[in-house]
């Protein structure tokens, strides 16, 4: 039987990631999820696409959720109050793959501590904060209702992988590089950043998932996901590592341009709850994943 075999949310988008054994599910996604951003200048998200060393900052939200705590590469600490427009913090335009929208800015403070540990190209970096998740950013309406939103995530409330596609990409992995054991080195899951891990299934059973449910709580699969440079970077030390996986991607699952692993969840409202409901339940690590529609898996365009 398949089961929750992890979970993980990023509080600033791009940083480094916090393992709990269980998370609150809001319409948006995880609570505490990608709730904060760094932007330059113009306001557009700065990730580790941009500048991998993003990852290496460790983000702590304090208990009582009205303070964050960010742990330098260098080890210093910077705690700030957690802004909100509606109690007057300044308002910023911000962007995520085109997508514009609200948020509210932290203080000079902040903007100088990143100066002092973000490399100079990428200017005046700062940190901004979605206050306002249930109205700001709706998904693509291509793949959601209307009132449907999302974080600052890249386009999705929730990612989900399964330790079984793992354990098949590092096989054809090692099979690639049959006499390099520095390349044949397995990836561990902590490269594509998912929200929820699943063990228990076939390989690639997830790209024929339609609907699933986990512990209590049902998702809508919206698509795949599409990888980029972010899985080349070790989590750990901040570094690009070559090709892989996106070698192995491009050569045993890729779908038209898109090199996938995992899919896109937009968490369903339970039947009966009120409309205005913040919070649809709770998983927990160990919940039973039930897989409640399907449809037929495409057929990767191996090369």
């Amino acid at each position: 039987m398949p089961r929750l075999a992890a979970l993980h949310l990023y509080p600033v988008k791009s940083m480094y990631r916090l393992s709990p054994p269980s998370a609150v599910v809001q319409p948006w996604g995880l609570a505490g999820d990608r709730r904060w951003m760094l932007v330059d200048a113009d306001g557009t998200a700065l990730t580790q696409r941009d500048e991998p060393s993003i990852g290496q900052f460790r983000p702590v939200p304090s208990a009582d959720g009205t303070a964050l705590a960010l742990t330098g590469p260098d080890g210093d600490v910077h705690t700030l109050p957690v802004p909100a427009l509606a109690t007057g913090a300044p308002e910023a335009a911000v962007d995520v793959f085109g997508t514009r929208f609200s948020a509210a800015l932290t203080g000079k403070e902040t903007t100088a501590w990143l100066a002092g540990r973000l490399p100079a190209k990428h200017g005046e970096v700062r940190l901004v904060h979605l206050d306002r998740p249930a109205t700001s950013r709706p998904i693509d309406p291509g793949y959601a209702a209307p009132d449907e939103t999302v974080s600052m995530a890249d386009g999705f409330p929730l990612l989900v992988t399964t330790t079984a596609s793992l354990d098949e990409l590092n096989a054809r992995i090692a099979a690639d590089h049959p006499d390099d054991p520095r390349k044949a080195a397995a990836l561990p899951m902590e490269r594509f950043r998912p929200n929820l891990v699943v063990s228990g299934t076939a390989p690639w059973a997830e790209d024929g998932w339609r609907r699933i449910r986990v512990g209590g709580l049902e998702f809508r699969v919206a698509k795949p996901c599409g990888r980029c440079v972010m899985t080349t970077t070790d989590q750990e030390t901040g570094e690009r590592r070559g090709p892989e996986p996106l070698r192995a991607l491009g050569r045993h699952h890729r779908f038209g341009q898109k090199l996938v692993f995992g899919q896109n969840l937009v968490p369903v409202r339970p039947p009966g709850t009120d409309p205005a409901a913040e919070v649809l339940g709770t998983l927990a690590v160990g919940d039973r994943v039930e897989v409640l529609e399907e449809v037929p898996a495409p057929l990767p365009d191996r090369r």
